[in-house]
């Protein structure tokens, strides 16, 4: 992809070396910018990672990034490095993705969000998962009042990679990835989601979590596989106590009175990333699920069909996402690519596509993780700033 006012493709850096890292190179290069280098938490490791990832250049600083003045910076670090990190960034007068959540608190992130809009610089959060085709079609028929008036909405988070007890990351310590962990990680893109498809606002949450082992490794391990090169895997001989919830349970009221709810969960034995969702109106309801983003499922009182993705059929946004015919399954990494892609044409053209999640809509979800929070911590309802 090509800066409109040179004519050269779009020069990028990626500031961490974890797995998203990876993901967030594969996609720069997908929407064809040029990946000028990766940093790490050391120059050691982010020359390693750079080879590995066949970059040019690995960073010894977030200052020498800044200095090659790259047209974009992704902030794919720990949780707590995404407000100075990000705010290094814009400050310099320089694009950001940023990995969600925005920061780790609501304060941080409503800074973030003001810094860029007073800076004028893109910076987008990569709620990546609306950019699955099918996830338009439903928010597309929702908006047409294919479905009528929404009613409720509802449904879960689920994954299992924190099941065993000696299972362990840098997600586990409140220091490093904010007081919330499984709903600030899986619960905002699920809240995000919901929002953006059926266009009601959670106003107010009454949240219940649980921590279901007391104690975990102390060291850092890998979040996920998928990593260029993992940290160690943590020993389980020395162990920290948790502090941030395995599971919760958050029921929310709308702007407009009607009832949602969500499970979310990172110890469902067999889930691996099942985000599922039901909007159900007067008129019919439609369901969601990640897992299987190629369908979606609509019912009425005379029954039920299955949508499946085409690129020559549905709304228009549907079929502008819709990348590959019918039939050849896109998913995951087609979604990350296109949010990359849609980013990219704000930076390249100063107009933001339609659905481009962008830090006001970060600053929401931090919104969202902090009343979440303060409603398990006393156990009453809260009102969503």
């Amino acid at each position: 992809m090509t800066n409109d006012e040179t004519g050269r493709r779009l020069r990028v850096v990626v500031v961490g070396t974890g797995m998203i890292a990876a993901v967030h190179v594969r996609a720069a290069r997908a929407a064809g910018a040029e990946v000028l280098g990766v940093l790490g938490r050391t120059p050691e490791r982010s020359v390693q990672v750079a080879a590995q990832l066949d970059v040019p250049t690995g960073y010894a600083s977030l200052d020498d990034v800044i200095a090659d003045r790259p047209d974009v910076v992704h902030v794919c670090t720990p949780n707590d490095q995404h407000h100075p990190q990000a705010l290094a960034v814009i400050r310099a007068g320089i694009n950001v993705v940023c990995e969600k959540p925005l920061a780790v608190s609501s304060e941080q992130a409503l800074e973030l969000e003001h810094a860029a809009r007073e800076a004028g610089v893109v910076a987008t959060v990569p709620f990546v998962y609306r950019f699955h085709p099918m996830v338009r079609e439903v928010r597309a028929k929702i908006a047409d009042g294919d479905l009528g008036r929404v009613l409720a909405v509802h449904g879960h988070y689920l994954q299992d990679w924190m099941l065993d007890e000696d299972s362990s990351s840098w997600r586990v310590d409140a220091g490093a990835g904010g007081m919330s962990r499984a709903f600030a990680d899986i619960g905002s893109h699920w809240c995000d989601l919901v929002e953006f498809v059926t266009g009601e606002r959670f106003a107010s949450v009454s949240a219940v979590t649980d921590i279901v082992f007391p104690t975990r490794p102390a060291a850092s391990g890998p979040s996920f596989s998928g990593s260029p090169d993992p940290d160690p895997i943590a020993d389980a001989s020395t162990r920290a106590e948790v502090t941030t919830e395995d599971t919760a349970v958050a029921t929310f009221r709308t702007a407009t009175g009607r009832i949602g709810n969500v499970v979310i969960s990172q110890v469902s034995a067999g889930r691996k990333n099942r985000l599922w969702f039901e909007v159900d109106g007067t008129r019919g309801s439609a369901a969601f699920d990640q897992e299987a983003p190629e369908s979606a499922w609509f019912g009425n009182e005379r029954g039920a069909q299955i949508l499946v993705r085409d690129p020559s059929q549905g709304s228009v946004d549907q079929r502008r996402l819709a990348v590959v015919p019918a039939g050849h399954p896109q998913g995951y990494l087609d979604a990350f690519a296109a949010f990359v892609a849609d980013t990219y044409t704000a930076v390249r053209t100063g107009v933001a596509p339609d659905g481009l999640p962008t830090f006001a809509d970060g600053a929401r979800s931090a919104q969202i993780i902090d009343a979440v929070v303060a409603s398990a911590g006393d156990d009453t309802w809260k009102e969503i700033a």
